[in-house]
């Protein structure tokens, strides 16, 4: 599943899925040490129990965050 990012440095989220675990996550563009970090961290997890931690975490000024854009794109699975 790809998700197009709104309002973060990064600009899309490829995810993929087995059944409710995460497989795999890549982000395009954005902190790219940092967002691998988080990609590895969330592998073989339950897409419930990752939402719950990454949703609503803001960055900087920015009403969202690349955490929270990979929470979003999870809860639209």
């Amino acid at each position: 599943m790809t998700y197009k990012t709104q309002g973060v440095c990064s600009s899309r989220i490829d995810i993929e899925m087995d059944g409710d675990i995460i497989k795999s996550v890549t982000f395009t563009g954005g902190c790219h040490g940092n967002l691998q970090g988080i990609a590895k961290l969330v592998e073989g997890l339950p897409k419930d129990e990752v939402i719950a931690k990454l949703e609503g975490i803001r960055c900087g000024f920015k009403a969202t965050s690349c955490p929270d854009q990979l929470a979003k794109a999870l809860k639209s699975l």
